[in-house]
């Protein structure tokens, strides 16, 4: 068995060459919403959830991404009311958000 159950990779790349990039799309304050509500929802911690930072995924064109293994599900978000909708549902209920989800 893993260590957690789940850990969520929120890619913060910033690309320094005028391409867009996942850092320029607010992706590491909503990385740390998440961290803090997970944390908030006593998900954290062994056998849990695991909120990582992630250099680039290589999914800007989608961006900002974060993917949740060990399903491997990928989202895109916009806002904290879509991170808390990932985080309530899929981290904590076990129902990935289809509307946020991008192509793995």
């Amino acid at each position: 068995m893993s260590h957690f159950a789940k850990h969520i990779f929120f890619c913060l790349n910033e690309r320094t060459d005028g391409r867009e990039c996942c850092a320029h799309q607010g992706a590491a304050a909503l990385q740390a919403h998440c961290k803090d509500r997970v944390k908030a929802l006593g998900l954290s911690g062994p056998g849990q959830v695991r909120v990582n930072k992630a250099g680039c995924l290589d999914r800007c064109e989608h961006g900002p991404v974060a993917v949740v293994y060990p399903e491997a599900i990928w989202y895109t978000f916009v806002d904290t009311a879509d991170i808390d909708e990932i985080v309530e549902s899929h981290l904590r209920d076990g129902k990935p958000v289809a509307r946020l989800m991008i192509d793995g």
